[in-house]
């Protein structure tokens, strides 16, 4: 049978397919529509292949803690809608392929989409749901965390941001979300001074006296002077450094003090979309 242009365009709308795969869709299924939106999934890895250059920066994170606390995964899944996003579909699997992360304790993504889930490996999945969905999918980040002391997690509202911080020994509920919430505000680039890379630390010190030779500084004065803008730095970028966002009055490190909490051993932040 001949396939007009409007029952393609309106299959393409629907799914998301290119025009040609859904035109071939619909002369297979005699024009029938939910046939032809079958006929595609089932063709997923050539819709995911034709839909690679898409930018899938929606999606959600999330994340799963062990109920001592020691063990945790966090998993960004991606998209390229937040409609696509809240769906059921897409928020399940975004939990089940944590679930195998973590139960399999896998912090590699293409290690993790060769495992099953529900019988499937994770990969053939994903190639499911783009044929299904009609969006670019993909996990893009996956991360274990093991802990001698306690993991506290954050999730920003609408799953777009997870923090996990590792405690290097059992921490108050609060005071875990505090700094939790501390991180995933503030967006600190290590947990203490020395953690900082000396190539950051290098950056940051000409930017400083280039800008301070700029505003006429001398030379020498501009080396000294640049001494103090790094100390800025730590101040914004280092997590024990930074000015505690619930009491501006201290930092964090004299808030874990006033707490009588654990050091923190680390944390990873994941931010939707981000790098």
């Amino acid at each position: 049978m001949e396939i007009s242009a409007s029952a393609v365009k309106h299959l393409r709308d629907i799914t998301g397919a290119g025009m040609m795969d859904c035109k071939k869709a619909l002369a297979e299924t005699n024009g029938d529509v939910e046939a032809a939106i079958e006929y595609l999934r089932k063709k997923g890895q050539k819709v995911s292949d034709q839909r690679a250059d898409r930018d899938a920066n929606q999606g959600q994170v999330v994340t799963i803690i062990s109920a001592d606390k020691k063990k945790a995964v966090a998993l960004e899944l991606n998209c390229e809608t937040d409609f696509v996003a809240r769906s059921e579909d897409f928020t399940a699997a975004a939990n089940g392929f944590a679930q195998v992360a973590f139960d399999q304790e896998v912090a590699d993504v293409d290690a993790l989409k060769a495992l099953a889930w529900n019988g499937l490996a994770i990969s053939e999945h994903i190639k499911s749901l783009v044929g299904k969905i009609g969006e670019k999918i993909d996990i893009s980040r996956v991360h274990l965390v093991k802990s001698k002391g306690a993991i506290l997690s954050y999730i920003h509202p609408g799953n777009g941001l997870a923090v996990l911080v590792d405690f290097t020994g059992e921490v108050a509920e609060e005071v875990g979300k505090d700094v939790a919430m501390q991180i995933a505000a503030m967006n600190p680039i290590a947990v203490r001074k020395e953690e900082v890379d000396a190539t950051v630390l290098q950056k940051e010190l000409e930017i400083a006296k280039e800008q301070l030779i700029n505003e006429g500084k001398a030379a020498d004065i501009a080396e000294k002077a640049a001494q103090g803008k790094l100390r800025r730095f730590y101040e914004e970028r280092v997590l024990l450094e930074q000015k505690f966002v619930k009491d501006g009055s201290l930092t964090v490190r004299e808030y874990l003090a006033s707490a009588k909490a654990p050091d923190v051993a680390g944390f990873t932040r994941l931010q939707l979309g981000a790098a």
